[in-house]
């Protein structure tokens, strides 16, 4: 799809591998932000990303700029899929993972944001989830104190438009996941709080 000044690629399963540096890249420039201060490594990142490779079921989406150079990308994986982590609070609260898609990042540079590529994301994740015959989306964000010492004074939470895509919060629905946050010796856990949507 072209957009004058960018294209965005729809890749599935083994499309991904070329792209999955150049999506790594983005991730550990992005998720150095507020709020979560990742302090990420490509070394990381190619293994961490290998399971969209390798999963006939994955969406990743990449935007490219004028030039070729990834500037925004959002992922999804059937839940039946991920990681031990993500399914871990479904299983103990009875969800079948089999109906779920696990949307993971959705990231843009700083000069790419407010152009609506969030929403596209959202769009285009929820109609990869519907083509499966999936029946609910879901996502998490990490948890972070409101006086945490390193939130920008003009942070502003992504609830709000969450909540605007038909997405609700999910207290009941927790995990742990591990990186090395900036400023950190080695990798510690931080809790995430999901977000879940019918596609009913």
């Amino acid at each position: 799809m072209n957009q004058g000044d960018y294209q965005i690629h729809e890749l599935h399963g083994s499309q991904t591998g070329p792209w999955l540096d150049a999506l790594g890249g983005l991730r550990i420039r992005v998720f150095r932000e507020y709020p979560y201060l990742y302090d990420g490594s490509l070394e990381y990142e190619r293994d961490y990303l290998k399971i969209y490779q390798e999963s006939a079921g994955s969406l990743v989406v990449i935007v490219t700029g004028p030039r070729g150079e990834a500037v925004a990308a959002t992922t999804c994986l059937p839940m039946i899929e991920e990681a031990p982590e993500f399914q871990a609070p479904f299983i103990a609260q009875g969800f079948d993972l089999g109906e779920i898609m696990y949307f993971g990042e959705s990231i843009a540079l700083t000069e790419w944001r407010g152009r609506g590529l969030g929403k596209e994301f959202f769009l285009r994740r929820e109609a990869h989830a519907r083509r499966m015959g999936l029946k609910f989306t879901t996502f998490c964000a990490v948890d972070r104190a409101a006086d945490h010492p390193l939130r920008p004074a003009d942070y502003r939470p992504l609830d709000d438009f969450w909540k605007s895509r038909g997405y609700v919060k999910q207290p009941s629905l927790q995990t742990s996941f591990t990186w090395k946050e900036i400023g950190e010796e080695r990798e510690s856990p931080k809790t995430m709080t999901f977000w879940m949507k019918s596609l009913a």
